[in-house]
């Protein structure tokens, strides 16, 4: 489920990033989960499940709002990142807060060993060599932000989830959409209504949002967020990847051998997970 949610996840934003130039990154993002939120609604119906001894405490609705927040405000800055920065580069800085995540939850000397490899992995992804000044500044910043909102979806989602299961998803991407439609509207205004952009729209929002957080919700409840953070490695590798075949990036030989070496600390990271951490109920 986690791999295809990233896979889904980079070919949407693949298809995202050609709505920039009709409606900006802060269009493309309130498509993204104003439209996904729509579905999801539609589809899951949560009002149902709600009612007297059917809610959550205060300090999960908290974690629901965190987590809503966090996705909301990591689509913004990710999408204002790739507005100048190429998307393997972008998911690769984005990539440091999972990282940093599994750095800390590290206790066993062969999680560092994954984790040197994808830091490698990572050091041979990003033009540190030559072309680091071209890369806009403005950008990476962006992307790093994104990267401590990744990091906070991690941790607040497996709360949100363990706590409103599959609805998490839902109501969490109602949320975000709440922060990032204003954005969109104050900068694409009426051209978010063209007819001719919505089978697009509609195309980001469910392999963007609708479809790999609803698999990575399931994910979530099922692997600790270290391990979770760690198999998230491959997302540099995906984003590379689908940079080559949707959008005509290029890739040089270090930069294979850095998904190499990523692909390597991802199966490993998956190889050596606990059977106890598997069997974790997932929340209904």
């Amino acid at each position: 489920m986690l791999l295809v949610s990233m896979v889904s996840y980079q070919c949407g934003a693949s298809l995202a990033k050609h709505l920039f130039p009709q409606v900006g990154a802060q269009g493309a993002t309130a498509y993204r989960l104003g439209l996904s939120a729509l579905i999801l609604l539609l589809w899951r119906r949560p009002w149902r499940r709600s009612g007297p001894g059917q809610g959550a405490g205060r300090r999960d609705w908290r974690a629901l709002w965190g987590y809503g927040l966090s996705m909301g405000a990591m689509n913004l800055v990710f999408y204002m990142s790739l507005h100048t920065i190429p998307l393997g580069i972008a998911v690769a800085l984005e990539f440091t807060g999972p990282l940093a995540l599994a750095l800390l939850g590290s206790r066993r000397w062969l999680d560092f060993v994954w984790i040197a490899l994808v830091v490698a992995g990572l050091a041979l992804l990003l033009p540190l060599r030559g072309q680091v000044q071209t890369l806009d500044p403005v950008g990476v910043m962006y992307a790093l932000g994104a990267g401590v909102g990744w990091a906070l979806y991690i941790v607040l989602g497996k709360q949100a989830g363990a706590a409103h299961g599959a609805d998490a998803v839902t109501m969490g991407t109602s949320i975000g959409a709440l922060l990032a439609i204003p954005f969109g509207v104050a900068h694409a205004g009426s051209a978010l209504l063209t007819p001719v952009l919505l089978p697009y729209a509609l195309g980001v929002a469910v392999l963007s949002s609708a479809l790999p957080y609803s698999l990575e919700m399931v994910a979530l409840t099922r692997l600790p967020a270290r391990t979770f953070s760690t198999l998230l490695s491959l997302e540099p590798a995906i984003a590379a990847v689908a940079g080559v075949a949707l959008l005509g990036e290029r890739l040089s030989l270090l930069q294979w051998l850095a998904i190499g070496a990523i692909i390597v600390a991802a199966a490993g990271t998956a190889l050596s997970l606990q059977r106890p951490a598997l069997a974790e109920p997932l929340a209904n």
